[in-house]
């Protein structure tokens, strides 16, 4: 689990099949923080609701059941309708919102698609500010990534490094001794290259 804070409200998130799915329990907590399961209720309930849910469904989970859906919808219309998130889950077999007990990160989440629907129908300022702490956040972990690849590659690099060096540089006569002065030599020649490198790259990402 991680979480943003957006406007002084933490909202917690987890990653599924590399997906992100935002708590919608927090974000309702906004309108109501003693039962936000009600106001989650409410916005599923409406047509727009289940009608963008459904289109989300077919084009995301081979698994749907569209004819429930297709019931839903129409009863949707009607002003005794009411839907929850587990019969959704449960009677769809939907995949976009989901389900997570426990005291700390419990709650109903739901694919990021859908959260920022819901946000937006919570309240417009606040869905674009958890839009922007969302893309930071993304940008954020993407120089981490693509740090860790750097440092990878440097290590990949490195012993193909040594493994030419062993190959073609060091004759057979030579011993132990200096074997390890070939290595030695050619180390430090490859970790000046690999320090020029990341510092160049840490310069271009503090530029950034």
């Amino acid at each position: 689990m991680a979480k943003i804070t957006v406007k002084g409200t933490d909202i917690v998130f987890y990653k599924k099949a590399q997906e992100d799915y935002i708590s919608l329990t927090d974000i309702a907590k906004i309108r109501d923080t003693e039962n936000p399961s009600q106001i989650i209720s409410l916005w599923l309930r409406t047509y727009s609701t289940i009608e963008y849910l459904g289109l989300w469904e077919m084009l995301n989970n081979p698994d749907f059941n569209p004819h429930i859906y297709e019931g839903f919808k129409s009863e949707s219309a009607k002003p005794h309708f009411w839907m929850s998130s587990k019969k959704w889950i449960t009677e769809t077999n939907a995949i976009g919102i989901t389900s997570k007990s426990g005291r700390y990160g419990g709650g109903t989440y739901a694919h990021s698609d859908i959260a920022f629907k819901f946000a937006a129908w919570i309240s417009a300022e606040f869905e674009l500010y958890l839009v922007t702490e969302f893309k930071r956040l993304k940008i954020e972990e993407q120089k981490v990534l693509g740090w860790s690849a750097k440092r990878e590659l440097s290590k990949i690099n490195y012993h193909i490094h040594t493994d030419a060096v062993k190959h073609n540089l060091i004759p057979e006569e030579l011993t132990a001794q200096q074997i390890s002065i070939v290595y030695a030599s050619e180390a430090d020649v490859l970790n000046m290259a690999l320090f020029k490198g990341l510092l160049l790259s840490m310069l271009s990402t503090a530029r950034e």
